[in-house]
């Protein structure tokens, strides 16, 4: 019998990861990580110790480790309906709204009383 050992982490908004490592978990690129962060779905985190005076980082850029979900949706809808850098983009925009509304609508019925 084989054992395996998984280390697990928490995709969460106090850790961050590097751009190469962020690519390499999601098979997407470093230029379409670009891509995303230009279009606003991802935005780098802020190191005030590392920010320049213009407000660019000085170091290499870093991401909230919740990204590595977003990331690997976008690999997800390249390679699944063939979307270029805008498709994906868009979808991901759409879905993260779609859960937002999703979650003041559960706000909502939570505080009338009312389940699903």
């Amino acid at each position: 019998m084989n054992m395996q050992s998984t280390d697990s982490i928490w995709l969460n908004d106090t850790n961050v990861c590097r751009i190469e490592q962020l690519a390499e978990l999601s098979g997407l690129s470093i230029e379409e990580i670009e891509d995303l962060v230009e279009s606003g779905v991802l935005e780098p985190a802020r190191d005030d110790a590392q920010a320049a005076p213009t407000g660019d980082s000085a170091g290499p850029r870093a991401f909230q480790l919740r990204y590595v979900a977003t990331v690997r949706t976008a690999r997800r809808l390249r390679d699944d309906f063939q979307l270029d850098r805008h498709g994906v983009a868009l979808a991901l925009t759409l879905l993260r709204r779609i859960s937002e509304l999703e979650a003041e609508m559960n706000a909502i019925q939570a505080k009338l009383g009312h389940s699903a």
